[in-house]
């Protein structure tokens, strides 16, 4: 077999204790004005102002768009973009957590390329490079901080709805763990449960590397060495500290465990792309107004027990970077202990274990399974296929919270 493997990341990724401490010299390399999205919340802290006076500080002119909402609507974006016209950036910042930084990347676009942000959904519609933008999270689990991806909520569809293009990808990731000091306990478990699930669905994803042209096709291209790389070292980490941090958000080490973890889960599903338990979110998060990090860790364990028997290895694997020992038993085995012990970890920092008690109505289980089936960029990344059956049927074992049924 050709080793074939493929990686896209900002241009530079810093991380690390007070980090944020360097943002005027980071910013200061593109230019001397910078326009900032972020939330109403963050906008109101201290350590935001401290943020703010830093770059002043530095001679750096800022303009601060602080009405983010989370799932990014698509009007809000040309709000947000219009109030920059006359400001002339020289780059877009964003603080905040996974909508901010959507949020930021989508305003760096605009204000780049113009046109509706309709005209950009879907793969490699980005004509060029876009304004530098600089990310800069405030939570541990979305890696938007290091991905291609955007992904907003459009009133003409149901579901939500992503750009995806190399150019979206942050020219610096700037990630300070104590920036998420303050994440509530279940803020922390939602995040860092998302993490998790972009990093074993990554990880487990399909290894499609047969065409040499795959990555200038396609954003997502599966598996390979590299991204394996960055998802079992999120799966380490995320394992170990999440929890943790869970219980308590002072711990420094565990936080700086988890927002590593995400960030690694970022590095790896940016390129690899993610799975089956994505796919069935979008509905379920359309219908339910649940958030997407407890949709797909709900999902997760039944679509490893879906993806057992054509995945086993990568999943005992999985579970040895959780932690889980080895010794005296089979891939079967241990693969099976790690879809357990995945399930007891989510169980234990307060995700839900079915669909039902996400909120989904049974009548739309059925509906739900089409409308994961349609969502192509990620079904086909799924290590065992599916038809329109075997959909119904693992929607309706997650609604259940029958696991064997997950895997008929």
């Amino acid at each position: 077999m050709t080793l074939f493997a493929a990686i896209r990341l900002p241009r530079e990724i810093l991380f690390g204790k007070g980090q944020r401490q360097v943002l005027p010299d980071v910013a200061a390399r593109y230019g001397r004005r910078a326009f900032i999205c972020t939330d109403e919340r963050f906008a109101g802290t201290s350590v935001f102002a401290e943020m703010i006076a830093s770059l002043k500080e530095a001679s750096i002119e800022v303009l601060v768009h602080d009405r983010t909402l989370p799932d990014v609507p698509r009007d809000s974006v040309a709000v947000c973009v219009a109030e920059a016209s006359g400001f002339r950036p020289d780059m877009v910042i964003g603080i905040g957590g996974g909508s901010c930084l959507d949020m930021a990347k989508c305003a760096a676009l605009l204000i780049s390329h113009g046109g509706r942000l309709q005209d950009y959904y879907g793969e490699f519609k980005v004509p060029g490079p876009t304004l530098p933008l600089i990310a800069v999270p405030t939570t541990a689990g979305t890696g938007s901080e290091v991905t291609p991806v955007a992904v907003i909520s459009d009133p003409e569809r149901t579901l939500k709805v992503g750009i995806s293009s190399p150019h979206l990808i942050a020219a610096v990731a700037l990630c300070d763990p104590d920036l998420t000091l303050t994440c509530p306990p279940g803020l922390t478990a939602i995040a860092g449960a998302d993490a998790l699930t972009h990093a074993i669905e990554a990880f487990t994803a399909a290894r499609r590397g047969t065409d040499p042209t795959l990555p200038q096709k396609h954003v997502f291209v599966g598996k390979s060495g590299l991204t394996d790389h960055f998802a079992l070292l999120a799966i380490k980490l995320l394992g170990r500290s999440l929890e943790k941090a869970c219980r308590d958000g002072s711990d420094e080490d565990a936080r700086a465990d988890v927002m590593m973890g995400a960030l690694a889960a970022g590095c790896a599903f940016g390129t690899a792309g993610t799975a089956a338990a994505h796919a069935v979110q979008y509905p379920v998060g359309a219908l339910t107004h649940t958030a997407h990090g407890l949709g797909v860790a709900t999902m997760l364990p039944y679509v490893m027990r879906y993806n057992l028997s054509v995945a086993t290895e990568e999943i005992a694997e999985t579970g040895a970077a959780l932690g889980l020992p080895r010794t005296g038993n089979t891939p079967e085995q241990a693969a099976a202990a790690t879809i357990d012990e995945v399930a007891r970890l989510f169980g234990a920092i307060g995700i839900p274990k079915t669909l039902a008690e996400l909120g989904l109505p049974a009548d739309k289980v059925d509906w739900t399974a089409e409308q994961a089936l349609g969502i192509d960029r990620l079904i086909k990344n799924n290590p065992r296929s599916f038809d329109i059956v075997a959909m119904q049927r693992l929607v309706k074992a997650a609604y259940d919270g029958d696991m064997d049924a997950a895997a008929t």
